[in-house]
């Protein structure tokens, strides 16, 4: 389990969800990171719109921002940059890590180094 100090923010999921095991660590959002990196996103991309228009929930790819493939790179990279550990391309993880803003932040939250 991550520290407090990496940034993450865990909780003990103690309901009775089908699937949801007793005393099981989630990533629970979290609103300041999701800011932070909406604002990369839109910095990064020079994106004509506010941080605060993203939905946390709406896909990154498609339908929800309309990101493609050489914008996740870029957002990669100063997610890298900024947080300290790599996005690699070939991670087997990347569609659910890049699913929304507020998937992306929760790998963040559990992998940020700074």
């Amino acid at each position: 389990m991550q520290s407090q100090s990496t940034g993450a923010i865990l909780a003990q999921d103690s309901t009775n969800r089908p699937g949801a095991e007793k005393g099981v660590a989630v990533a629970q959002p979290q609103p300041d990171l999701e800011r932070e990196v909406a604002a990369l996103i839109v910095e990064a991309l020079n994106l004509e719109l506010a941080p605060s228009e993203i939905d946390p929930q709406a896909p990154l790819f498609g339908e929800g921002l309309g990101l493609d493939s050489i914008d996740i790179l870029e957002v990669a990279l100063v997610v890298s940059k900024k947080y300290g550990f790599q996005l690699r391309s070939d991670d087997s993880n990347n569609t659910r890590i890049f699913q929304s803003l507020r998937s992306l932040c929760q790998h963040i939250a559990l992998n940020r180094l700074t």
